[in-house]
């Protein structure tokens, strides 16, 4: 394992470890929630198309299960390791939280490029998979649901596998399921949606406009395609986006329908008609008002914070600014709208389908829409009001008018899920 893999989990505990100073935790309780419950590793042998075996690795962290059972999703990519994945899972942990939903935190994943392979080797593989971590999992145990790399399809194999296995129909097991098999409506594009309504608030809060923002997207996928259509009603000029194969730059504004038919035509968004060519990157530096990154973690960090000319970011993807990068950021007065916060719509829609699941009854588009927003909206304006309560700077110094978010965010995560695990005596 290489010493950026050993040091990304280090990297995810600062936060936590900021709030649980602000907080005054004892160093072991501190020490409790920088470990996770549960860290599970499975070999997956499969038979290849080609007719041979090949051997996959599996993992899925379970951090905290004190508010209630794990959740988070199970990502297919070639730079999946252990590291990434406790990381992830300790992210759900704090994003459940300030969401305000009855969940603890986990994250599964497996190295592998699932552009690569088969649709019946990526079967093979997410049946191995289900089967290798079965007893671990379950409606009151722990939910995997999608993320990088895989979908509702493979959310449908996976609990096809464990229904074979328990003998009988689950559907809570997973969620973002195809409609047909207990999915529901709207959760395709909750993460962005969600996203959507942090921007609105905090440009509310933070004195901005929304209309003719300018808008710069990394990554054009389930999240980013949503979002960049909802700002762009809103009034936004979506000016920069991008994806695996490139970006396009338009100063003057594209209309995310016809950049999403685009890249489903051509297999990506480079070469948008009356577009400049730019890097994936240039997405983070480009000359906006708004910016939401949407691809992968640690996109922002010490080496390119002062070229970020955004005066609010939206973290729509799971950690992309760095520790490091965030105190550069904050001490130029740019706003973040932190991960835990902003992406919480997708993981909140995931929540509903369990309810529904187990209510046995399905709820309408604008039943779930209204739920959303209701959820998103709450949860920002707790996370703002302990902004405002402490006037948090990452030197526990009150200062007049600054405001950080993401230790707000921590400390009104780490807060609730301490609370549980005294209710329950595990502390």
């Amino acid at each position: 394992m290489s010493t950026q893999e050993n040091g990304l989990y280090n990297e995810a505990l600062k936060p936590l470890q900021t709030a649980a100073t602000i907080l005054d935790l004892e160093p072991e309780i501190t020490e409790v929630l920088s470990n996770a419950e549960r860290v599970l590793i499975v070999s997956i042998p499969i038979r290849m198309d080609n007719g041979k075996i090949k051997v996959f690795t599996g993992y899925r962290v379970q951090h905290n299960t004190a508010r209630g059972p794990a959740k988070g999703g199970l990502r297919y990519n070639p730079t999946v390791h252990i590291d990434e994945v406790k990381s992830l899972a300790l992210w759900m942990s704090i994003k459940n939280a300030v969401a305000g939903l009855p969940y603890g935190g986990s994250k599964g994943g497996i190295p592998c490029n699932p552009k690569e392979m088969s649709k019946g080797e990526l079967e093979r593989l997410t049946r191995g998979y289900a089967a290798s971590i079965s007893r671990w999992i379950g409606p009151d145990e722990d939910i995997p649901a999608p993320d990088v790399g895989t979908n509702a399809q493979i959310m449908g194999w996976f609990a096809d596998e464990y229904f074979k296995i328990m003998g009988r129909y689950l559907s809570g097991v997973v969620t973002s399921k195809p409609l047909s098999i207990g999915g529901s409506k709207g959760r395709e594009e909750a993460t962005g949606r969600g996203a959507f309504f942090i921007t609105q608030e905090s440009a509310r809060v933070f004195g901005m406009k929304l209309k003719g923002a300018r808008v710069s997207i990394q990554g054009f996928g389930n999240v980013a395609q949503p979002l960049a259509l909802n700002l762009y009603e809103a009034g936004c000029k979506i000016v920069a986006v991008s994806d695996s194969t490139g970006g396009a730059y338009n100063k003057e504004g594209m209309h995310p329908k016809r950049l999403a038919e685009f890249k489903a035509r051509t297999g990506g968004v480079k070469g948008f008609p009356k577009s400049a060519p730019i890097t994936s990157s240039d997405t983070l530096t480009v000359d906006c008002d708004v910016l939401a990154p949407a691809a992968l973690e640690n996109q922002i960090t010490e080496k390119n914070a002062d070229n970020v000319k955004a005066k609010l970011i939206v973290e729509a993807a799971n950690g992309p600014v760095t520790p490091e990068a965030d105190k550069i950021l904050l001490e130029r007065g740019v706003k973040i709208a932190p991960d835990v916060l902003a992406n919480a719509g997708g993981v909140t829609v995931s929540y509903f389908e369990w309810v529904q699941n187990r209510m046995g009854y399905y709820w309408s588009d604008e039943e779930v829409d209204e739920k959303l927003k209701h959820t998103m909206i709450n949860a920002f304006k707790e996370v703002y009001q302990t902004a405002k309560q402490c006037q948090i700077d990452t030197a526990f110094i009150c200062k007049p008018g600054q405001l950080d978010m993401r230790t707000a965010a921590y400390v009104t995560a780490v807060r609730k899920i301490v609370d549980a695990m005294r209710a329950l005596g595990r502390i």
